[in-house]
């Protein structure tokens, strides 16, 4: 990269998408989060950025550096299975517009949107179209994808993400397209540890009423299980199930595995490095609910990392490549020229 793209973030939770931006050689340089406890966790690990804590409302464009690139992980609950699914009848929803007036006003030279894949089907579809169809309107040219993450970011996580990237300019547009499929060679076990005792509070014990159910049903290591009201989910795929905002929520949202010292549920770590985080910072301040929490909102970072690589090289007018990583040591595995085509969605 011949230089370093600046780049600010909307509703950046705890830094996932500027963690992949960061990695792909950009310049974080500004961002705003309304969760304060996710700023506390931001702001442990992303030391250089400007975090500016509030309600996106109040933002007025001029409180924002100029930027090469705008990042918004506008909250999906509106439009997730998992939710009420009310969309733009949501405040949550509405927020879309709050990022299409900054991209209106700011004018980057792109634009990265991140969000459930449940967006392109809510409302028959419809709502995704008036996305797509404001996004242009703007003067964008627009594409967009859903990545999971573990064919996408070598992350044994089964999360599928719709990735909706824009360019000003259609050369650059033309000589982008999004990272190819690569294999998973990462493990559960190469995420968790199976022979290290962790806190007692993540074991189930035997006076809980969950307690037998659990112990007839959960029996393999490698395997991730889900306690239902009824019934324990075994995850057969091997690897995690989707992670969500609502293991913050308490009961039995948190997936389980089995390990040398009994069940228990992931820790909020091991949560993390399910989102592709090797060595993230969590403040000791903060409750498990609210680590939960920000784990199940965050994105898959080599996922992102992996996107941002191929934005950079379209700007920097240079053949667009395939990187694919070993995501916790920083190998650079294989490194070949994608052949370039397009369609426009």
């Amino acid at each position: 990269m011949d230089m370093k793209y600046t780049v600010a973030s909307l509703f950046a939770g705890v830094g996932g998408i500027c963690k992949g931006f960061e990695k792909a050689g950009a310049d974080i340089i500004w961002a705003n989060e309304i969760d304060k406890f996710a700023c506390e966790t931001y702001r442990s690990n992303m030391k250089t950025t400007k975090l500016i804590q509030g309600d996106i409302h109040c933002i007025e464009s001029d409180h924002i550096p100029d930027i090469d690139i705008l990042t918004a992980g506008f909250p999906c609950q509106a439009f997730s299975i998992a939710g009420y699914q009310k969309g733009f009848n949501d405040d949550r929803g509405n927020l879309f517009f709050e990022t299409l007036r900054i991209i209106n006003e700011k004018r980057p030279k792109v634009f990265l949107l991140e969000n459930v894949k449940n967006l392109t089907s809510h409302d028959k579809g419809k709502t995704f179209q008036i996305i797509l169809k404001a996004l242009k309107q703007s003067g964008y040219y627009v594409k967009y994808k859903v990545l999971n993450s573990m064919n996408y970011g070598n992350i044994p996580q089964n999360r599928e993400r719709i990735y909706i990237v824009g360019f000003r300019n259609k050369n650059f547009f033309d000589k982008f397209k999004f990272p190819n499929h690569i294999p998973l060679t990462y493990k559960i076990s190469d995420i968790i540890n199976f022979n290290e005792k962790q806190d007692d509070k993540y074991y189930y014990k035997e006076n809980s009423k969950h307690y037998k159910m659990l112990q007839e049903s959960i029996e393999k290591q490698e395997t991730i299980y889900q306690l239902r009201r009824i019934y324990v989910r075994e995850n057969k795929s091997k690897v995690c199930p989707t992670l969500t905002a609502n293991m913050g929520t308490g009961g039995n949202n948190v997936p389980l595995i089995k390990d040398d010292f009994g069940i228990r549920k992931l820790t909020p770590r091991e949560c993390f490095k399910f989102q592709g985080y090797p060595d993230i910072i969590l403040p000791k301040n903060i409750s498990d609910s609210q680590l939960y929490k920000q784990a199940g909102n965050s994105v898959t970072i080599t996922v992102v990392e992996r996107v941002a690589n191929n934005i950079i090289h379209a700007l920097d007018e240079k053949e667009c490549i395939n990187v694919e990583y070993n995501i916790f040591d920083r190998k650079i595995i294989n490194k070949q020229p994608y052949q370039i085509s397009f369609d426009l969605m």
